[in-house]
């Protein structure tokens, strides 16, 4: 944690405007940050709107958030050079390497408030559904969020077969297998009873009526889509690291350094911003890179 401190400490003094930087400018015309599908594009735009004015007036360059419908939208904008930078899934990574090693750099990972950076895929249910674990839930219709999401689809598609023995299809265990198209989607979807059960994504922290402290979960709850008393856990993947942010890596040096140093200060900065910015409470932002997300390499590659 002291370290996590201090590295934010230092960062933040790299923190200058614009036209500070020795060329006269920054090297870019615009500066675009995507966000991963998960919530609906209005509530994505309002969550990181704060954001994306700190990081205008810093760079001193037109800022656009990208909203596209879904993982893959942002994924394809990273390898086309559409998009400059965006909070990845460790999966959504996994599969921006395999495609192009050169296309993007991981930077900074979230740290939760317990110092750990880590979370779940979390199973969930209706609470007046009956349904308490995942053996309830045979023959039941259960959803995924999206194809390239880690919690929502590559995590628990190799750990529940593992625990029930059998396949995600459709027909095997459970009646009917479905994606929703994100995590907000596949929450609202067991909320209002369109599926019996699905998976999110959580750190597994704090308390189950707040939906945690961060995650997709915390969000709902915060909006007011979801009552968490209404909703019951059913499963709980192991750790999950969490995923990147990305920033491309032909970006100048300098706009890198300085959106890195952005980031890092953010919870020092603006407390509310880094809030929304962050999906819910966390400690901060700490550096990463590639090597931390080997393993989910790997275990996209088993499902290619």
């Amino acid at each position: 944690m002291k370290k996590l401190i201090a590295a934010a400490l230092t960062t933040t003094a790299l923190v200058t405007p614009a036209f500070a930087d020795d060329h006269g400018g920054m090297g870019i015309e615009e500066f675009r940050i995507g966000i991963l599908g998960g919530e609906n594009a209005q509530d994505r735009m309002t969550s990181n709107e704060c954001f994306r004015a700190k990081t205008e007036e810093l760079l001193g360059v037109p800022t656009k958030l990208f909203t596209p419908a879904d993982y893959d939208g942002v994924i394809q904008g990273l390898l086309g050079g559409t998009i400059d930078m965006a909070w990845l899934g460790a999966s959504g990574y996994a599969k921006t390497w395999l495609t192009d090693p050169e296309a993007v750099e991981p930077v900074l990972v979230k740290v939760n408030v317990d110092g750990s950076y880590g979370y779940h895929s979390i199973g969930f249910a209706r609470k007046d559904s009956g349904i308490a674990s995942l053996a309830d839930m045979e023959g039941k219709t259960f959803g995924f969020g999206d194809p390239n999401s880690t919690s929502g689809y590559l995590i628990p598609s190799i750990e529940i077969p593992q625990e029930t023995g059998a396949s995600m299809e459709s027909g095997d265990y459970f009646g009917e297998v479905k994606f929703t198209g994100g995590h907000e989607q596949t929450i609202v979807a067991v909320a209002n009873g369109d599926v019996d059960g699905g998976v999110t994504w959580a750190d597994g922290l704090g308390a189950w009526e707040d939906g945690y402290n961060s995650g997709a979960l915390r969000k709902a709850s915060d909006a007011g889509l979801v009552d968490m008393n209404e909703l019951v856990q059913i499963w709980k993947s192991a750790p999950i690291p969490e995923g990147p942010i990305v920033l491309r890596k032909d970006l100048p040096e300098r706009v890198k350094v300085d959106m890195t140093a952005l980031m890092a200060s953010l919870p020092y900065m603006d407390a509310d911003c880094a809030y929304n910015f962050m999906a819910g409470e966390a400690l901060g932002m700490m550096p990463i890179n590639h090597d931390a997300y080997i393993s989910i390499i790997e275990a996209r590659k088993s499902k290619m």
